[in-house]
Formats: structure tokens, C-alpha cells, sequence
């Protein structure tokens, strides 16, 4: 196996490990469990399940893999703070697009091969590219799966 296909599937395991992960944390709550804060005057639960719905629903975009398949979560849940919007979908509307994104999302992901990782992703110039080849889509899935481990260490304090 060569290095890039070796680095590829390293972090497609790591990004599969922790979407399992979430699924079961996920899986053992109860809609009304999700409506808990994950600490006093911190995020609900179902606030975290629908930002992370919507970052990774944003990377379809960004790994220029089709347009997002839910564009009316951005602004509930990455542009407003939680308990700021009046209506946001209900968890089993969330649940549904967790499940619904990562098929999509594996999908896709299954598609690519290793040299495609190292490509430029879209909120980045080719000129800027140049100077910072670093700047791929395996360093969107890098910083993306960082960020569901920090949320998903958070999550599992609603138990």
C-alpha cells in the first residue's frame, strides 16, 4: 500500500470509528434525553446532533462532492447559538438526517481515490493552493473529524 493510499484509509477509520460511535451514543438517548444540556447553560444535545449535522453536510460542498442535502440546518445550527431559534426540526427529524448525511457522505467518500484526498477543496484558490498544497480535502476530513470527536466528548455527558 503507498503512502497516500496508507494516509487516506488511516483517517477514513478514524472518521468511521467516531461516526460509530456518535450512532450509539446516539442510539441509547431518548428524544427527551436530547433536549438536556450538556452542562448548566451550555448546548442541548440536540443542538450538538444538528451542528453536526450541518458542518458535515457543508463538507459535501467543500470536497466539491454535490450541493448540501440540508441547507436549512445552517442557520439554526451553525449561525444562531442554541436556545436562540424559536423552531428547530425534532430529534427524529435530526436523527433521520444524521443517518441520511452519513450514507451520503460514505457514499461519496467510497468514490474518491487516494490522489483525490490531496486535491484542493473549494474554499480555497488554486493560486493559494499553490503555496499551501496542505490545504486538500483530506485536511477538511482531518479538521472535520477533530471536531466531531471534541462534540461527540461532549455529548456522551448527557447520560
Amino acid at each position: 500500500m503507498e503512502t497516500n493510499q496508507t494516509m487516506v484509509k488511516m483517517m477514513l477509520d478514524s472518521w468511521n470509528t467516531l461516526i460509530k460511535q456518535f450512532d450509539t451514543a446516539l442510539d441509547s438517548f431518548t428524544d427527551e434525553t436530547l433536549q438536556k444540556e450538556i452542562a448548566p447553560n451550555k448546548n442541548r444535545g440536540i443542538y450538538l446532533l444538528g451542528h453536526l449535522i450541518a458542518v458535515h453536510d457543508d463538507m459535501l460542498r467543500l470536497l466539491d462532492l454535490g450541493e448540501k442535502l440540508f441547507p436549512e440546518l445552517y442557520e439554526p445550527f451553525i449561525k444562531s447559538p442554541d436556545k436562540t431559534i424559536d423552531e428547530i426540526p425534532s430529534a427524529k427529524e435530526l436523527r433521520a438526517c444524521w443517518k441520511k448525511s452519513n450514507e451520503v457522505l460514505t457514499q461519496k467518500f467510497e468514490r474518491l481515490q487516494p490522489e483525490e484526498w490531496f486535491q484542493k477543496h473549494t474554499a480555497v484558490s488554486a493560486e493559494d493552493f499553490s503555496k499551501e498544497p496542505h490545504r486538500n480535502k483530506l485536511n477538511i476530513l482531518i479538521t472535520r473529524t477533530c471536531h466531531l470527536s471534541y462534540h461527540l466528548g461532549q455529548f456522551v455527558l448527557l447520560k
